[in-house]
């Protein structure tokens, strides 16, 4: 199986960057990562240069279909997770799902891995949330059988737009923000953890089953900036703003910066008051759950990969 073809669409991303890396630790030797990120495929190509990396618009028809009539395993990592432009999350998390979709129907792909999110069960309604619903429905209504995993919020190695983008502002920042009281549940899935479950598809061949991938430790936001603080040593303080206060600053940033690494319309999905549901999937996939506090030693402190930086 090691041996056999594994395409990842969008796998210069969180997920992708950190799947490679498992992947090959357990012998996986053609791995093809396709991915229109021109910064962060060189990235990859540097740490892996044995793998496939190819600069492929996957909205766009295109010769990067062709190594799709080679592919055992296919797994949909694509997505657009920020910004203010409805049309790039429509692009990118509708129109691509349709192009690679119908790559797997051509190239008669034997597996599918689909990698959705948990907000398609979160009371938000924002550009993100609404177009991942959509994407879930055209995957689930392609005749194409599948497991999706709906993961919640990620962190690890690579981590651009969530925790690693706050453990940078922190180091950098004498005055840490918290929006209101910061007692807003999360639970945040160690990116690892993750991986091996992907990797437990592939290799156990699961082909259906729709799986929450939530974080089983409960965390609130204002603790999380806490664990990240002592982990990484950061001097920042924090301090609690009024949340109006931080929205109207957030909005402010929106003006100036076509891609935020924050949004208001993130800034409201984290105050939702979302509850995932939390599944044996260490039972189901064979995967241990790694602690918090362990994640986040893991994260921080790893002598390659902790100080890899992405770009958004």
């Amino acid at each position: 199986m090691t041996k056999q073809t594994i395409i990842l669409p969008g796998g210069a991303g969180l997920v992708g960057q950190n799947l490679v890396a498992r992947l090959k630790a357990r012998g996986y030797t053609d791995i093809v990562v396709l991915d229109k990120h021109k910064a962060n495929l060189v990235v990859l190509s540097h740490m892996h240069p044995d793998i496939h990396t190819e600069y492929a618009d996957l909205a766009e028809d295109g010769a990067w279909t062709r190594h799709f009539s080679e592919a055992r395993a296919v797994v949909m990592l694509q997505a657009q997770i920020g910004g203010n432009a409805y049309s790039d999350f429509e692009r990118n998390n509708l129109t691509a799902t349709q192009r690679v979709l119908d790559a797997i129907r051509a190239g008669n792909v034997e597996q599918l891995v689909h990698i959705s999110s948990s907000v398609v069960e979160s009371v938000a309604d924002d550009f993100y949330t609404q177009t991942k619903k959509a994407q879930e429905r055209m995957v689930l209504e392609s005749g194409i059988a599948c497991p999706v995993l709906r993961p919640t919020l990620m962190f690890g190695w690579f981590d651009r737009k969530h925790l690693g983008w706050l453990s940078r502002f922190m180091k950098k920042m004498p005055v840490f923000p918290i929006p209101g009281n910061g007692r807003y549940l999360r639970q945040p899935l160690y990116v690892g953890d993750f991986c091996n479950i992907i990797i437990s598809c592939i290799e156990n061949r699961i082909t259906q089953g729709v799986f929450n991938i939530s974080g089983h430790d409960k965390v609130d936001y204002i603790d999380i900036i806490r664990g990240i603080k002592h982990v990484t040593g950061a001097s920042s303080l924090i301090l609690k703003i009024p949340f109006s206060l931080f929205y109207g600053l957030l909005w402010v940033w929106g003006l100036f910066d076509r891609d935020p690494p924050f949004t208001t319309q993130q800034l409201q999905a984290l105050v939702a008051k979302d509850e995932f549901e939390v599944i044996d999937w260490p039972g189901i996939f064979g995967v241990r759950s790694t602690a918090f506090e362990l994640a986040l030693q893991e994260t921080f402190c790893d002598p390659v990969y902790s100080n890899v930086v992405l770009e958004f």
